[in-house]
């Protein structure tokens, strides 16, 4: 056998070794993550998910509660600044619309009035 050939085999068994114990043996395991830890693009979107969540529910206390969960920032602030990455990352006019609603809510919201006007 060609020293080439053995090469190949002793890569190939290696490779195989190393994807068998990391995806099997000793995977990667995520744990207390905080939406705080997403990217911006991915804040953004999760921002706009609590805003398709507070369009159906009109529930500005909730939304304020699960826009906190991205870090001590105010929720105004931080619908305002996912309205500012949405509009640069070339969302589609209706989901800048709930992000502009959801925005514009927070401003004159305040905490424990429950339903939004």
């Amino acid at each position: 056998m060609s020293r080439w050939v053995k090469f190949l085999i002793v890569l190939v068994l290696g490779l195989a070794a190393g994807l068998l114990y990391g995806w099997v043996i000793n995977p990667v395991q995520y744990t207390d993550m905080s939406p705080g830890a997403l990217r911006s693009d991915y804040r953004t979107d999760y921002v706009l998910m609590v805003a398709e969540v507070n369009h159906a529910n009109h529930n500005l206390d909730l939304a304020a509660q699960q826009l906190a969960m991205l870090g001590s920032t105010p929720p105004a602030q931080i619908a305002a600044q996912a309205l500012q990455n949405a509009q640069l990352l070339g969302y589609t006019e209706s989901d800048l619309q709930l992000l502009s609603e959801l925005s514009s809510s927070l401003q004159s919201w305040q905490p424990g009035s429950g339903i939004s006007p």
